[in-house]
């Protein structure tokens, strides 16, 4: 009750502010891609854009030559659909490898824009709500004892929500504040069901076609610390936007996960110990163009 409150207030505000400023123009792209790095960026997607996303992690460069330096390892991978239903809301559904102890995940999301930054400033800054629910589709533990024997369905379950307040800066820069919190139905008897986690994201803009990207997040949690094994994860990268709906990123983190359970909560590798790893994900839009008469086509358009 007390979130839903506060969501309704700020959709309110969103409303009541897009409405003073109807003849503003939006800000286009303050992130070019619902992602920054790991987390997810104010961006949604245009009304009618599918989204085909594929991301993947490797080892560590800390394993050394035995991996190639962490090239021969798959430590994550990310296969996954989303769509913008208007051109504030989206959902999109995507499987995970998993690194923590719960593996074979599947994610449904959905993410809605509150506000847009305008070019006169009277929205000065862009607001999005991403909300995720997150299951386990692994053969469980026969060990009773094990974290993820699930007893019940329900321990499968984790759920993720994540506020982002960004702003672009002239033509170059671009920052957003996020802030999570996650719930995991079942955790070790030292854990938290819930943790909150704040973090910062950056883009720079070096030509039209390629940019820096960072990425970093911290868990206000006493259990995740480096004497635990825990360390916060922290992101770099390089975009390159190839034009017609092509985003690749290529990006060196210690997170070893891809979804938010996994690279907010479970990031094992010390960065300044070289437990950071190579990279990428691939972003390919689909716009479905609306018939505008029967006869016009059979099928809709895909624009490439």
């Amino acid at each position: 009750m007390f979130f839903r409150k506060h969501i309704l207030l700020l959709a309110g505000i969103g409303l009541s502010v897009c409405s003073l400023s109807a003849q503003s123009t939006r800000i286009q792209n303050v992130f070019p891609s619902s992602r920054v790095l790991n987390a997810h960026s104010t961006e949604t997607l245009p009304a009618r854009t599918m989204d085909i996303r594929i991301g993947h992690r490797f080892g560590t460069l800390s394993d050394g030559w035995e991996t190639l330096y962490g090239l021969e390892n798959v430590a994550d991978v990310q296969i996954g659909v989303e769509y913008g239903i208007t051109r504030d809301l989206m959902v999109g559904i995507n499987r995970t490898k998993g690194t923590g102890p719960y593996r074979a995940m599947v994610h449904t999301f959905g993410k809605y824009r509150i506000l847009a930054q305008t070019d006169d400033n009277k929205v000065p800054v862009s607001v999005a709500l991403m909300a995720q629910a997150s299951v386990s589709t692994m053969k469980a533990n026969p060990d009773s004892t094990a974290i993820n024997h699930f007893p019940k369905f329900g321990h499968r379950w984790q759920f993720s929500t994540q506020l982002m307040v960004s702003r672009r800066f002239g033509s170059w820069l671009s920052l957003q504040g996020n802030a999570w919190w996650l719930h995991r139905n079942y955790v070790n008897f030292a854990d938290k069901n819930s943790v909150f986690v704040v973090g910062l994201a950056a883009r720079a803009k070096i030509t039209n076609s390629f940019a820096l990207i960072l990425d970093a997040a911290y868990p206000i949690s006493s259990y995740r610390k480096p004497s635990n094994g825990y360390y916060f994860p922290l992101g770099i990268g390089m975009e390159f936007n190839t034009g017609a709906g092509h985003v690749f990123q290529v990006n060196f983190t210690n997170a070893g996960g891809l979804s938010e359970p996994d690279f907010l909560l479970d990031s094992r590798a010390d960065w300044f110990k070289g437990g950071f790893r190579l990279g990428f994900t691939i972003s390919r839009h689909f716009m479905f163009k609306q018939k505008k008469k029967k006869d016009e086509a059979e099928e809709n358009l895909l624009e490439f």
